[in-house]
């Protein structure tokens, strides 16, 4: 894959945002497609790794003033 552009990058933030963490879907919560969407979100986090951007941190990126200050 190659590296996108800025905007589309960012707009691949603001989608992940979204997105449900993955340790969130269930069958229960999502029925039988619910390993149909781990893979998405994985293809999501792979593609945001792939141009150095570290899907932990997203959040904060795109919502900072609902992002809670760290005590490091």
């Amino acid at each position: 894959m190659s590296e996108l552009n800025e905007k589309t990058l960012h707009a691949l933030k603001v989608a992940f945002t979204f997105m449900p963490k993955a340790i969130e879907v269930t069958r229960y919560e999502y029925g039988e497609d619910y390993q149909r969407i781990i893979d998405q979100i994985e293809l999501v986090r792979e593609a945001l790794l792939l141009n150095d951007i570290d899907p932990e941190e997203v959040d904060g990126d795109i919502h900072p003033d609902q992002t809670p200050n760290s005590c490091y």
